[in-house]
């Protein structure tokens, strides 16, 4: 399923971001395993309805991971069970990395890695009833200090098939410089494949992979505005205007396929991501912040991006 000998690129979840049109769109160009937004599994226990639409996939996405947190094991347990019930989901991973304070209020999140006998019994409960192929686990390198290279050989035996690790601990937030060599230190520790996530882009990422001996690459905000950075890498080379327009419009009609109208207002943020640097940008931005008609949009996308 997932071929770890040929270095793949992961889409990290991305809350807000990496929803299923956006997941579309780089599956299709370049990007070999893509995963969920973070999911809640009290929202999947007892919110199923609103939560399922965001578990799911488009009909490119193989294979695919959901992404769930929590810290209750028998509300993880029964968020496995639905998802069980659900085909196309290729894996279950346990987040063990967010940092925002609601999350770690929970005890969920990065703040499981405070608590290694708490989250080796969750990954275990994943592994024992999930019918998905894979169990993954996605880790910062500590809460507050580079310790969880002490863990990770525990959840491997707890049953994780695989680990991304994103390298800053929780107290570095996302602005810390992220620590390649704390990465290698965890991936010496298992025999499981492991994946380098962190400031990870099309100009470092051979450094990267070089640095830590990881068996792939995760690639989250690099990915914002830039969902053709999995076929600059995979490709070496940086891709033409045409075909940039070419990506901007293809997600922009998978948003309208799947929020139907209202994927002209959703789309909006991204806009704003795609059009920075480009002049009239910001006038540009004025405009569409104001268009609710989806032939309208296209309209301008094609005008704007030449």
């Amino acid at each position: 399923m997932i071929d770890f000998n040929s270095k793949p690129l992961f889409l990290a979840p991305l809350a807000g971001f990496s929803d299923l049109p956006l997941r579309g769109v780089v599956k299709k160009f370049g990007c070999d395993v893509t995963v969920s937004e973070m999911i809640s599994s009290n929202a999947l226990v007892y919110e199923s309805a609103k939560t399922l639409t965001m578990i799911e996939k488009n009909a490119l996405e193989t294979p695919y991971i959901v992404q769930l947190a929590g810290s209750d094991k028998d509300i993880i347990k029964k968020a496995v069970e639905i998802l069980n019930n659900i085909d196309g989901i290729d894996g279950i991973d346990l987040n063990c990395g967010c940092p925002v304070p609601k999350v770690i209020k929970q005890n969920a999140g990065s703040a499981l890695l405070n608590d290694s006998n708490l989250l080796c019994d969750i990954v275990e409960t994943i592994k024992n009833i999930s019918n998905k192929r894979y169990t993954s686990v996605k880790i910062r390198l500590g809460f507050s200090e580079k310790n969880a290279y002490k863990i990770v050989k525990d959840i491997e035996n707890a049953g994780a098939d695989y680990l991304a690790v994103h390298g800053r601990t929780r107290a570095g937030g996302y602005s810390s410089k992220v620590d390649y060599e704390a990465i290698a230190r965890i991936k010496q520790n298992v025999k499981i494949p492991v994946i380098a996530n962190g400031d990870i882009d099309k100009d470092n990422i051979d450094e990267v992979l070089k640095i830590t001996n990881c068996d792939g690459a995760m690639i989250g905000r690099a990915s914002i505005g830039k969902p053709w950075i999995f076929y600059e890498i995979k490709n070496k080379r940086t891709i033409s205007d045409e075909l940039k327009k070419e990506i901007i419009i293809e997600h922009f009609r998978q948003m309208i396929a799947h929020y139907k109208e209202h994927g002209v207002a959703v789309f909006r943020k991204h806009l704003h991501e795609y059009s920075k640097g480009i002049n009239g940008a910001s006038a540009f931005r004025n405009e569409i912040n104001l268009i609710t008609d989806p032939n309208l949009m296209l309209s301008k996308v094609k005008d704007f991006f030449r």
